[in-house]
């Protein structure tokens, strides 16, 4: 498969994210879409929407997901299979309280 997951580096859904992708031992491209302006572009652009995570497996974009919606999507689509692992976070967290604010565009008032 080829994976390519458009992350912030520590909200509870890229954490999740990236414990799916450890719990099947995926190998993925994590692409920061935090501290990389053309990486969120990239993400908005492909997906058609602003938030992350979004995952690409396989030419498939998966949009504004948690960790719970990829493994739900790759285990519905046989791309792998069930294991007894425990994920080494949890799977369908949010960001914690204002780190989406830190992402937020400031409005620019001209009056």
């Amino acid at each position: 498969m080829n994976i390519r997951a458009y992350l912030k580096p520590h909200c509870g859904w890229s954490l999740g994210v990236r414990a799916i992708m450890r719990k099947y031992d995926l190998e993925f491209e994590d692409i920061d879409v935090f501290n990389d302006r053309a990486n969120y572009d990239e993400m908005a652009r492909k997906s058609g929407q602003p938030l992350s995570p979004c995952v690409e497996i396989d030419g498939i974009m998966l949009a504004d997901v948690s960790g719970e919606e990829v493994e739900n999507y790759l285990l519905a689509n046989d791309l792998v299979k069930p294991n007894d692992a425990r994920a080494e976070e949890p799977i369908n967290v949010g960001c914690a309280d204002g780190e989406n604010e830190k992402t937020a565009t400031k409005t620019i008032r001209f009056f």
